[in-house]
C-alpha cells in the first residue's frame, strides 16, 4: 500500500471526526456528560488523538514521504 494512500487515508478520517464532533445534531454533549459522569474530560482526550492528531499525523507523512 502506498504511503500517500494512507497519509489521505488518516486525514480524511481525522477531519471526518473532527466535523462530526462539532456538529451538535450527530454529537450530543449534553447525552455524552450524563452517561459518562466524571469521566466525561476523557472524551476530549479520545477526540483529539482520533481527530485533529490523525489528520496531522496524515499531513506529516503525506509531506516527509509523499
Amino acid at each position: 500500500m502506498k504511503i500517500w494512500f494512507v497519509s489521505l487515508l488518516f486525514i480524511a478520517t481525522g477531519l471526518a471526526i473532527s466535523v462530526l464532533f462539532w456538529v451538535p445534531r450527530v454529537f450530543n454533549r449534553h447525552r455524552q456528560r450524563e452517561l459518562l459522569g466524571p469521566r466525561y474530560p476523557l472524551l476530549y482526550f479520545i477526540y483529539v488523538a482520533n481527530g485533529p492528531l490523525l489528520a496531522l499525523l496524515g499531513f506529516f507523512l503525506l509531506w516527509r514521504f509523499g
